[in-house]
């Protein structure tokens, strides 16, 4: 369908409010038409509110001319949450950036949605506190896109994901009332709707301030490089390490592709003639770490290592660390353009999966390179490929979805951190019932019965606003 034209009031009112601050400029609309999925599509006018009112106020108005919305963080986003659907006002709360109040006694810290994650860690690193999730984007996703993600990162194995780590949330609903999910008590009492807005990827409101809960610095923390001739014998030892009772702070794995493209592009001394290394993060009181240390010696040189390599200073732990944080951007060497999946598998079935991952890229002539969180079974396939190609983004798409199918076979979950958006929304289908995604549509409607929130994201039905409006589609909003 055509996109539905914005209305000169909606605009008129959007710009008396918030000034140049709504646009409704070409170039912008552009910008603010993708996230970091391979989708895109376009919104109507772009919002950059400063505070919780003017949310609530865009809201309003959005409502006022039945207008659907999108939230939007940093926009680094995989799954195409982001990406507007319907012609909607795009919220984008990167101006929203203060950290208001920072409470070392009860561990907590209000911040706005726009605080990019990497900058709160930074600023409260001095006081000896740090916020727990780190996604691969770190120095640039920002807290509201965690909270709407329900993001994690390498160090989810012990810490978890962000839902571990929000106490509540102010928020505008879709109806432009304001109100607090959650609270700071140790044990909130009635439903947790904390818990049911944290990874809602914007269908349920806008968060516009996230009290986070404050994880103390560790007093130790010990780095390790594993590399193994054989995949094999690298995802063994994971599930020998987990099986040992100890928990590490981070277990990542790459294979030989990735550590290719990583030592060329970091120069971290990462072993090239690997086929597989793992990282391994060990934090907590020194006894505990050397402990920990000797176990992962152990188990690794029962699983055929070839070097165990453990960082000696702050500086080569860095080092090892910003190959791994920098393996996607690294993928540029070999092709232009990359394709990053989000599957959970079980432990036990890494390599299956993995082999068939390697299978479904030659049949699609597609290169695949795998960085991966070990320790949950989360995997990242990344499929490479160059978008100058004719017909290369449908064999892209169509691998996409046999490693999605390969995941679920095997036992696994659509996705381990990157959300469902619209890149995973055709296939919820395969994870769930029919009675289980209308449950789900029954939970989204209470928050948001106009349909107006991130419309056509999450459920394969879409919000009900699908159904009232004559709304565009942006092409390949279907993979």
């Amino acid at each position: 369908m055509m996109p539905r034209p914005v209305e000169k009031p909606l605009l008129d009112e959007l710009q008396t409010l918030l000034g140049d601050r709504a646009r409704a400029e070409d170039f912008e609309l552009g910008l603010y038409g993708k996230d970091g999925s391979v989708l895109e599509g376009r919104p109507a006018v772009l919002c950059l509110p400063v505070n919780s009112e003017e949310v609530q106020r865009i809201v309003e108005i959005c409502g006022k001319y039945e207008r659907p919305f999108t939230a939007r963080g940093s926009g680094t986003g995989l799954a195409g949450g982001a990406v507007p659907v319907g012609d909607p006002v795009v919220i984008a709360t990167a101006k929203m950036n203060k950290i208001i109040e920072v409470d070392l006694d009860n561990r907590i810290a209000w911040v706005e949605p726009g605080v990019l994650n990497l900058d709160l860690s930074t600023q409260l690193k001095p006081l000896g506190f740090h916020f727990a999730p780190d996604p691969s984007s770190q120095q640039v996703c920002s807290i509201g896109g965690n909270v709407a993600n329900n993001s994690g990162g390498p160090h989810c194995l012990a810490y978890g994901v962000t839902s571990a780590h929000v106490a509540a949330i102010e928020v505008v609903l879709p109806d432009g009332t304001v109100t607090v999910l959650g609270d700071l008590s140790a044990e909130p009492s009635g439903y947790d709707l904390r818990g049911l807005f944290i990874g809602s990827e914007g269908t349920m409101g806008v968060a516009t301030k996230i009290a986070v809960r404050l994880t103390q610095n560790p007093p130790e923390v010990r780095t390790l490089l594993l590399d193994f001739a054989d995949v094999r014998d690298g995802a063994a030892a994971v599930s020998a390490i987990i099986a040992q009772g100890l928990i590490p702070a981070a277990l990542e794995m790459m294979d030989h592709r990735a550590i290719e493209v990583v030592e060329a592009f970091v120069n971290a001394g990462y072993p090239t003639e690997a086929d597989a290394v793992l990282l391994v993060e060990l934090d907590g009181l020194p006894g505990g770490v050397e402990n920990g240390v000797d176990i992962v010696r152990r188990v690794a040189e029962a699983h055929h290592v070839g070097t165990v390599r453990l960082a000696a200073d702050e500086a080569e732990r860095a080092l090892l660390w910003k190959g791994r944080k920098n393996a996607f951007g690294a993928v540029a060497r070999i092709k232009p353009d990359y394709y990053l999946h989000d599957t959970v598998v079980p432990r036990g079935k890494l390599v299956e999966v993995l082999e068939k991952v390697y299978r479904i890229a030659d049949v699609y002539n597609l290169i695949a390179i795998n960085v991966f969180h070990a320790g949950d079974g989360n995997l990242h396939p990344i499929l490479a490929y160059d978008s100058r190609e004719p017909g290369v983004l449908e064999r892209v798409h169509a691998a996409g979805r046999a490693i999605i199918t390969a995941s679920i076979e095997a036992g696994g979950v659509l996705s381990g951190e990157h959300g469902i958006g619209l890149e995973k929304r055709d296939y919820m289908g395969m994870l769930f019932s029919e009675h289980d995604m209308a449950t789900q549509d029954l939970i989204r409607e209470a928050f948001d019965p106009e349909g107006l929130a991130n419309p056509l994201k999450v459920l394969p039905s879409g919000s009900r606003c699908s159904d009232s409006f004559g709304q565009h589609v942006p092409e390949g909003a279907w993979v």
